[in-house]
């Protein structure tokens, strides 16, 4: 129960700050996607039910906030975090560069995959110029905030998982 409470809280304060402060801060136009960094985090930690599971939360408050298509980051989410939580396997406790890159290769592909419904499909073929101009700006601003932030996330994952293992013992 902590751990959803905790997911929870994390969930709605990344939201909060990609939506609020981030947007005072943005680079090239661009904020990073503090919600991707979560759901990426999440499942790259606790696996494919529990990556799924947050990113279908993140997800639908995006869309249920700012969407114009309800559903559309929730599905992208969830394949996101389905994807990275194959990677859990791999999932080593000192390992920086594997979870950042998985946020840069998740951060191009979810915005292509959002290029093509919301833009390709309604005739809209500057594909060059939306990678250059907005997917990689907001890839890059991403994983660098990623950086910091999965670290604090990594913290919390951790002090829960000790946390659980004395409750187990118990």
């Amino acid at each position: 129960m902590k751990r959803f409470i905790i997911t929870t809280v994390t969930v709605i304060l990344c939201f909060l700050l990609q939506t609020t402060v981030f947007q005072s801060l943005a680079l090239a136009g661009e904020v990073p996607n503090l919600m991707l960094v979560v759901v990426v985090a999440i499942a790259y930690m606790r696996g494919k039910k529990e990556g799924m599971y947050v990113g279908f939360a993140s997800g639908m408050l995006i869309d249920l906030i700012y969407g114009d298509l309800i559903g559309m980051n929730a599905v992208l989410m969830v394949l996101v975090g389905y994807l990275v939580g194959i990677c859990n396997e791999i999932y080593y406790r000192d390992q920086l560069s594997v979870p950042i890159v998985l946020v840069g290769v998740s951060d191009f592909l979810f915005n292509f995959v959002f290029y093509i419904f919301n833009f390709l499909l309604r005739g809209r073929f500057h594909v060059l110029y939306y990678i250059w101009y907005t997917i990689l700006p907001e890839m890059v601003y991403t994983v660098l905030v990623a950086c910091v932030l999965y670290k604090v996330l990594h913290s919390i994952n951790y002090r829960l998982e000790c946390k659980e293992d004395t409750e187990e013992v118990l």
